[in-house]
């Protein structure tokens, strides 16, 4: 663990105030779910809970199905990371972080391709661009998204057909997280 320095006091119906300093780093925003864990020396630590990652391998084998159907590269992401990929070794891009454009775009409820949107990088520190992606949804809410990755300098664009695979796929993986 990481010393901040910052020290919050309990108030009278057991609350404590994230400062706002951390929230920014760690893309915590308002209504997202944290998962409660306590530690052997006292510790009480706060961490993002992700849906997408209690699915376990349904959205790996979901993403290599898709990759073999398709040919591209395949990530699933949850609000942060991503969680399952396919069509790459997992070590160049699992549980890298999402792009802050890519999260503001996904939140929208968005499905693009590279069409419409100018080669938007979905995952930080990696040289890959979206052609089409969909948000997947539980519950109403946006969980996470999943999309088709190409090489920035691929000329690649969705067709239809791409689209429906990944509306298909976000729609499937999120009643599984409904289920």
């Amino acid at each position: 663990m990481k010393a901040t320095g910052i020290v919050r006091k309990i108030d009278e119906l057991g609350r404590v105030v994230i400062p706002k300093e951390i929230r920014r780093i760690m893309r915590i925003h308002e209504s997202d779910p944290l998962e409660i864990f306590t530690g052997n020396n006292g510790e009480v630590i706060f961490k993002k809970y992700s849906p997408l990652v209690q699915l376990g391998s349904i959205g790996a084998l979901y993403a290599e199905v898709l990759h073999n159907t398709s040919g591209y590269v395949v990530a699933v992401c949850n609000t942060d990371r991503v969680v399952a990929v396919a069509g790459i070794p997992e070590k160049e891009i699992l549980e890298r972080r999402v792009s802050e454009a890519y999260n503001l775009v996904r939140h929208k409820n968005f499905s693009h391709s590279s069409i419409n949107i100018d080669r938007l990088r979905p995952v930080e520190g990696i040289d890959m661009v979206a052609i089409v992606s969909a948000p997947i949804i539980a519950a109403g809410t946006v969980c996470g998204s999943i999309c088709l990755l190409a090489e920035n300098n691929a000329v690649s664009f969705a067709g239809n057909t791409e689209m429906k695979l990944i509306a298909t796929a976000a729609a499937f993986l999120g009643l599984q997280m409904e289920g």
